[in-house]
């Protein structure tokens, strides 16, 4: 069996090598034949020297291959597409990994039982979680990447996030590739989130498995500007946005300009409650749910002005509500 391992970056040079020589460090037994593909997103710097250089250490087994379509959506679908392994594993740039990280990752997938496989994203070393975050809801980090749900290898029913996931090949012949209306692209207005995390629903919900493998563990770098409260606002006011425009919305009974009436009396209610929170944790927890609001009223919006496609999948009932009440552990 071959496995390929596609990474995405744009203007990486500074921290793609880091990443490259994790990636160049992994033990596999001898019967896995493996790469790894280096997609460069039209990067404007120095990424395709750095990474150039680093293929012709490691003759075969790293290559390099140019997006021009800005998007890492695009990026990654053609990295799909180049990919000769039978599995294909997926990380990011800022990303070190256990040498024995790609081949936890992907060792239960040649068998036909489970469709792919997240595994266990932690904080590289020294992290501090901010004294203002309640660390104790589920996805109080993700907007850190950090995704942990045990030291137990399980069968998941979330989507595995995207520096740290695999699945076989056909999977994307069966069910398609990432959402081009998602995901990071530099000068774009689109919701910077979700390409990812959105295949993964793809699959669980026309009934494929996914395995949570806790012992393939990578460490994501956290810079400075990611621990301030301003970040983690965005980054939920992005991901709500890319939320709704992934799945949709039902036909709610009443709307104001697009916007569910249920959603403008959420944003009261929340609002009210963050005014009027006294702990700084809880205080925070209500913010980032106004947040999570703000974003699903600005798609809902969009959606309305015709700023988005015709070809809207739907969420079942109560989904958008979800969003929220996931993110925010209520």
């Amino acid at each position: 069996m071959k496995v390929t391992v596609i990474l995405c970056t744009y203007n990486g040079d500074q921290n793609v090598p880091t990443a490259l020589n994790s990636l160049a460090a992994q033990v596999l037994p001898d019967s896995v034949e493996w790469d790894v593909i280096v997609v460069d997103n039209n990067s404007k710097d120095r990424t395709r020297d750095v990474v150039e250089e680093f293929c012709q250490r490691h003759p075969g087994r790293f290559h390099y291959l140019f997006e021009p379509q800005q998007g890492k959506s695009y990026a990654l679908n053609r990295g799909v597409r180049e990919a000769q392994g039978d599995v294909v594993a997926f990380t990011d740039d800022d990303v070190t990994m256990e040498p024995t990280w790609l081949h936890n990752l992907t060792a239960n997938l040649h068998n036909g039982e489970w469709a792919g496989a997240g595994g266990r994203t932690l904080a590289e070393g020294g992290f501090v979680p901010p004294k203002w975050l309640a660390v104790e809801s589920q996805h109080a980090l993700a907007p850190l990447a950090v995704f942990d749900r045990g030291l137990e290898a399980k069968e998941s029913k979330e989507a595995p996030y995207g520096n740290n996931m695999a699945f076989r090949k056909e999977l994307f012949e069966k069910h398609g590739g990432f959402d081009a209306r998602l995901g990071p692209c530099a000068g774009s207005s689109r919701p910077q989130k979700n390409e990812d995390s959105e295949f993964g629903m793809r699959l669980l919900a026309s009934g494929e498995r996914l395995r949570y493998e806790p012992s393939a563990v990578v460490y994501h770098h956290v810079p400075p500007n990611r621990m301030q409260k301003k970040y983690f606002l965005e980054w939920w006011f992005d991901k709500a946005r890319a939320d709704v425009r992934a799945f949709g919305i039902t036909n709610p009974k009443w709307c104001v300009a697009g916007v569910p009436a249920r959603l403008l009396r959420r944003l009261a209610a929340w609002t009210l409650r963050w005014m009027v929170a006294v702990k700084a944790t809880r205080r925070f927890e209500c913010k980032q749910t106004v947040w999570v609001l703000l974003g699903q009223i600005r798609e809902c919006y969009s959606l309305h002005r015709g700023e988005k496609t015709s070809n809207q999948p739907r969420l079942q009932e109560n989904s958008l509500r979800n969003v929220s009440e996931r993110s925010q552990g209520v």
